[in-house]
């Protein structure tokens, strides 16, 4: 393959200025980070230590293989709402005992790890992804149940959880429930429906009614322990299949469940030894353009992620708003597409349709980098065909079976989101730098197309056009775009997967690539109807 040549020049003030903007939006990340893993506060946190217990950081650390990595999922959840940043679960994906695995934690110092909307989105996530890439599932389970003020938008689509649980025993996808307290009512079920259960003595309480319920409900009067204690739970009704004297031996023996599922991966290895990127990933801080409506050359990044900066460019001199081609990242062979300048054209949709059709031919993983305005638009765009050719392209992505993940880089705006494989057509995991924007398109485009009809509008009744409140109704439309376009505002909704450092992109990719391929990769041989 042919090596990427750099032309950045780490010492001019274009570069300068960029890294210092990516480095101020890093440290707001990082601040919204370090409260989601203070969860409910130094006081609950306090309070959950005195009882003797783990947080819940800590038991995924001593889960997890020494020193491997942890790639956390959808950290920021319900960022900006009533809720606290991170929702009250931790999901990730990591290896324990060699194999790599969903885990999905409750945070007990959050409202006793109450689950909430968002972390009810959080953990179908968590338990989609495991689903649709073969991963088993560990849980974490320390809860109250659910949030009861917010039930009405809860108690519906949670019994989703037992669907996801029953579907993956049934696809053979080993789950396991280690239960450090509380698990109770609906909760109760999750070690019910997981194929393996390990209670903490004293500590794991799994009923479906609480002592204060079952005293409404039957007049009984019953103690924790007899209701749902792991000594009982072991002995009497057999829900139980390990009994743990701690929460390091309730660690120990999720450890030694996962060594014994004789876990076999479907897809190819990777290639052994890859060569990292010739030039410096700390210098993508510099490359991506401090303005969002400034492009960027996407082979730049490609050149300090792909393995030995090795890229075979595909139609270079054919649709240059887009860059197709072939690479490897930590040894998986992947087929890219990445925005260059922001619109997608006639010959960009078409170029990308037969780039998707080929890597679906070769049964090879899709990398989409999103830097895109959408689909042009103009007379003679229009009389030229390019719904026809949008269409084409997205007609490839959604029919595409080759696994695809997906980077906003720095915006993803209308059908150039769809086409370039966003949130709705099943990535089987997104992430976006912690500058990016999504929305239907940028925020002073939507403010003015509004003001413009609200003029047609006013011309067709006959009526006088208020400049003034015209231009007070404009400002206010462009700061709620603006805002609702930010990526914390889109992370925190799970539009995502999860906001990651841009100079993390090898890794993550890595990560992510090496989880795919605990399934098959197999790339569909036959399409729709292309409009031609």
């Amino acid at each position: 393959m042919a090596v990427l040549r750099t032309a950045v020049d780490v010492r001019g003030e274009t570069y300068r200025a960029n890294r210092a903007a990516q480095l101020a939006v890093l440290d707001q990340l990082n601040e919204q980070l370090e409260l989601a893993i203070a969860g409910g506060g130094e006081r609950y946190q306090r309070r959950h230590r005195d009882r003797g217990r783990l947080l819940v950081r800590e038991r995924i650390e001593l889960l997890l293989d020494r020193d491997s990595p942890f790639l956390e999922l959808s950290s920021l959840a319900a960022w900006g709402t009533e809720f606290t940043v991170g929702a009250s679960i931790v999901s990730g994906i990591g290896v324990v005992s060699g194999v790599e695995c969903v885990v999905i934690g409750h945070d007990p110092t959050v409202r006793g790890g109450a689950m909430n909307p968002y972390s009810l989105r959080k953990t179908l996530r968590a338990l989609e992804i495991a689903r649709v890439n073969r991963l088993p599932v560990i849980n974490l389970v320390e809860s109250g149940g659910a949030d009861l003020p917010t039930q009405a938008d809860l108690f519906v689509p949670a019994g989703r959880i037992f669907h996801e649980l029953t579907e993956l025993s049934a696809m053979a996808i080993p789950t396991v429930a280690l239960v450090f307290g509380n698990s109770t009512a609906g909760g109760a079920y999750v070690p019910g429906m997981c194929d393996y259960a390990v209670l903490v003595d004293t500590q794991a309480k799994v009923f479906l009614g609480g002592p204060p319920l079952v005293r409404m409900a039957t007049g009984e009067d019953a103690d924790d322990e007899a209701l749902g204690g792991a000594r009982m739970h072991s002995r009497v009704s057999g829900l139980s299949d390990h009994f743990a004297v701690d929460e390091c031996d309730a660690i120990r023996i999720g450890r030694e469940i996962i060594s014994r599922i004789n876990w076999r991966k479907l897809g190819r290895p990777p290639a052994p030894n890859p060569e990292p990127p010739r030039y410096d990933p700390d210098e993508i801080l510099g490359i991506i353009s401090s303005d969002v409506k400034v492009p960027f050359d996407p082979r730049e990044i490609l050149a300090r992620v792909v393995d030995g900066s090795e890229f075979d460019e595909y139609k270079s001199l054919y649709g240059s708003s887009l860059v197709t081609g072939w690479a490897s990242v930590h040894g998986h062979p992947v087929g890219i597409l990445a925005n260059h300048r922001g619109v997608l054209f006639s010959e960009e949709a078409k170029k990308a349709s037969e780039f998707i059709l080929l890597a679906n031919q070769t049964d090879t993983p899709l990398v989409f980098l999103q830097n895109t305005t959408g689909y042009m638009v103009g007379t003679s765009y229009e009389q030229g065909g390019i719904i026809k050719d949008g269409a084409k392209m997205i007609n490839a992505v959604t029919n595409s079976a080759v696994p695809h993940l997906t980077i906003n880089m720095a915006s993803s705006f209308g059908a150039g989101n769809y086409g370039m494989s966003g949130r709705a057509y099943d990535p089987r995991l997104m992430f976006s730098w912690p500058g990016a924007k999504l929305a239907v398109m940028g925020a002073a485009q939507l403010a003015g197309v509004l003001s413009i009809v609200g003029r047609a509008s006013a011309a067709s009744q006959g009526r006088p056009f208020d400049e003034e409140a015209d231009a007070k109704r404009t400002a206010a439309i462009e700061a709620q775009i603006e805002a609702e376009s930010h990526a914390f505002f889109v992370t925190a909704r799970l539009y995502d997967d999860g906001i990651i450092d841009p100079r993390d992109t090898r890794e993550v990719l890595g990560m992510s690539l090496s989880a795919v391929h605990s399934n098959t990769i197999t790339g569909r041989r036959g399409f729709g109807v292309f409009r031609m």
